[in-house]
């Protein structure tokens, strides 16, 4: 279609990025990149979390980013959750972040495992009650075949939290995604496209340019 040819990808005015300048960790590029995308962007802790189904099928949906430090970038969900579910037999991950606004992209790969139930619950206390209501309303992508349904059992999850603020629902998980591998891409008019990679080695962060 010639309208998908008439879109503009990014704007005129692009930050620049010297992978020269690049700490030796990722995570600490990553945390200058979130800060500046929060200045300029909506949702900049939102990524694509990409699995693997049971039959070897990649799967993928937007969640938040949790926290990231030097162990890895962490996420939550229900452990019996699509996602839980895929994570709980293959463990390996993608995560995606897409700042269009700032043509900056963050792909990481990476092995993901649960956080200590300490630290899951205490995620899930940290939620909103909204976000807690709707945790336990539970049947997470499962076929809703009355809507009806949906509000009855989110009638019953709410009175449940209101009863009960410091329940903890069964399964939720705080993920830790451990990178193997970070890349950071930097958009440019001219299709000179910056791309680094941080490639994680028994010695530690090795880094490397890519070709556009």
């Amino acid at each position: 279609m010639s309208r998908l040819r008439g879109w503009p990808s990014f704007p005129k005015e692009l930050p620049t990025f010297d992978p020269d300048q690049a700490p030796e960790a990722p995570y600490e590029l990553f945390l200058e990149w979130l800060d500046e995308a929060g200045e300029h962007v909506l949702a900049p802790h939102a990524l694509t979390l990409s699995t693997v189904d049971t039959d070897g099928t990649p799967d993928a949906r937007v969640v938040i980013l949790k926290d990231v430090d030097a162990t890895g970038f962490s996420v939550a969900s229900s452990a019996d959750s699509p996602k839980g579910v895929q994570l709980a037999k293959e463990p390996s991950a993608a995560l995606t972040f897409f700042w269009p606004g700032r043509g900056r992209q963050v792909r990481v790969r990476g092995t993901a495992a649960p956080h200590e139930p300490e630290v899951s619950a205490s995620d899930f206390q940290e939620r909103s009650p909204a976000s807690r209501t709707e945790a336990f309303v539970g049947h997470q992508s499962e076929v809703l075949a009355d809507p009806a349904d949906l509000a009855a059992a989110a009638e019953q999850a709410r009175r449940r939290v209101e009863q009960d603020p410091d329940l903890v629902a069964p399964g939720w998980t705080r993920y830790l995604v451990t990178p193997s591998s970070v890349e950071f891409w930097q958009a440019s008019q001219d299709r000179r496209h910056v791309r680094l990679r941080y490639r994680h080695t028994p010695d530690g962060w090795f880094t490397e340019r890519l070709w556009p």
